[in-house]
């Protein structure tokens, strides 16, 4: 029997990146892209590699074009790292699995490091083909915790509970990390929210500008760390605007939601720096009268628009820009 499993890509709708400092964020899944795991029973332990992962290139040429498109690390990794803490958490919950080996391979359709969140939805769906091969069960509240441990403890990616959590949930949902919260339940507060309630949504990506997560965010964990109050009170302010966009979505509130978009990302923009690559994503976005923010943490946008008449200002002003505008698929 073969097993076969899903994750999708997800954008930060608002909050982010405050989810990696005891904050609130909002996000959606994005049915639009996914990452996709085929595991079957083998005598032997196998990953399957993909052409991005094996070390064999038609020239020098090629190598670099390579490294350009998808940077120096494959998605093996992440599927080794994934199959350790897999196998760790059911030793340490006392869960014998069966003896038994398996052949494991992935593919993704998710662009790669715009900021959709590809690796976490490659060890979300590791862990659920994994579930189901041993028939383990993992609280969906814990399942998240144990995809950032996988980036974080394993492969030292920074990064913060919020992807994991919409991978893990799906559709839209509004995720509390308060400090207290963390502490007593090991987890966040976690709410679905109706995606119907949700305006009209697009999304809009530069391939070209692939950066690596953790190395973007890298300056505001500093500046958190060393107890700059500047930027932790601005962490609390973005934190806030998910709260509120909270009841503007529960009160489908469009005008509201367009705002705290905007004021999530001017309020970002003052503790990290934005290259003119990915500000002029949101400046154009915004001059085609519709709302902008980061969806991750660079690479691709997210926002509001009132009508088609936007939306296709928005495709052709964008596509100078090299971007490609698509509208999410949520449920």
């Amino acid at each position: 029997m073969i097993i076969e499993s899903r994750a999708y890509a997800r954008a930060g709708l608002l909050g982010n990146p405050s989810d990696g400092y005891f904050g609130k964020t909002i996000s959606i899944s994005v049915r639009n892209f996914g990452a996709h795991i085929s595991l079957y029973e083998t005598p032997e332990l196998k990953i399957e590699l993909q052409t991005e992962d094996q070390h064999v290139f038609h020239n020098i040429y090629d190598l670099v074009e390579m490294i350009n498109l998808t940077g120096y690390y494959g998605g093996d990794r992440l599927i080794k790292a994934a199959i350790k803490v897999f196998c760790q958490y059911c030793d340490k919950q006392c869960i014998r699995i069966d003896d038994k080996n398996f052949t494991i391979r992935y593919g993704s359709s998710i662009p790669r490091q715009v900021g959709m969140a590809g690796s976490s939805a490659i060890i979300t769906a590791t862990f659920r083909a994994l579930m189901r091969f041993y028939d383990v069960e993992i609280p969906t509240e814990i399942l998240p915790n144990l995809i950032l441990a996988t980036e974080m403890n394993e492969l030292g990616i920074n990064a913060g509970l919020q992807d994991r959590v919409i991978q893990v949930y799906e559709g839209c949902v509004y995720m509390d990390f308060d400090k207290k919260i963390m502490k007593r339940k090991k987890h966040g507060k976690y709410q679905r929210l109706d995606p119907q309630n949700l305006p009209k949504l697009y999304i809009a990506y530069k391939v070209s500008l692939g950066k690596v997560s953790g190395a973007v965010l890298n300056d505001i964990r500093a500046g958190y760390d060393s107890g700059d109050q500047f930027v932790i009170d601005t962490l609390q302010k973005i934190a806030e605007k998910a709260e509120q966009a909270r009841a503007a979505i529960q009160n489908r509130n469009e005008a509201k939601l367009a705002q705290l978009i905007d004021e999530n990302f001017d309020l970002r923009r003052q503790i990290m720096q934005i290259s003119d690559s990915n500000l002029e994503m949101i400046q154009t976005a915004r001059q085609c009268g519709a709302s902008a923010k980061f969806a991750g943490s660079g690479g691709s946008i997210i926002g509001t628009y009132a009508n088609d008449e936007v939306l296709t200002r928005l495709i052709i002003e964008l596509k100078k820009l090299n971007a490609r505008v698509i509208k999410p698929y949520i449920i």
